[in-house]
């Protein structure tokens, strides 16, 4: 089963189905292109960069975020609340085992003007963006 959703910064690939106690997926992000800054109140991630460049940013509130490049085939564990965003440097694909998708994804900082991410915009056809 894939389920391939467009983003505003690439495409979002969902290889598990939806009633799973896991989810995995494929980021593509496009070269120049960032998620938001975000944090999730529930979802527990770990994030891999499987191909190209790209920049974490982790920390617990906005005044202690860092910022590192990420390294290849290694894993990025996010917990519940921490907030986060990865930046593409070139074409990137980045590997998400996680929780499912299950109550809200805050948006701190978003390039595309989203609204934060709750289960009833999440089921909604165009996900909050045009």
């Amino acid at each position: 089963m894939n389920q391939t959703i467009n983003k505003p910064w690439g495409q979002e690939i969902i290889l598990t189905e939806k009633d799973l106690p896991y989810t995995a997926k494929i980021l593509l992000i496009h070269a120049g292109k960032k998620l938001s800054l975000q944090s999730h109140d529930q979802k527990i991630e770990t994030l891999t960069l499987i191909s190209g460049q790209a920049t974490i940013s982790l920390g617990a509130n906005l005044e202690d975020i860092k910022e590192e490049d990420m390294i290849l085939q290694s894993g990025y564990t996010i917990s519940p609340g921490q907030i986060h965003r990865i930046s593409a440097t070139n074409d990137c694909q980045i590997f998400e085992a996680s929780t499912p998708e299950q109550g809200t994804t805050k948006r701190l900082q978003d390039d595309y003007q989203r609204p934060d991410e709750t289960p009833t915009l999440r089921n909604s056809p165009n996900r909050g963006w045009p």
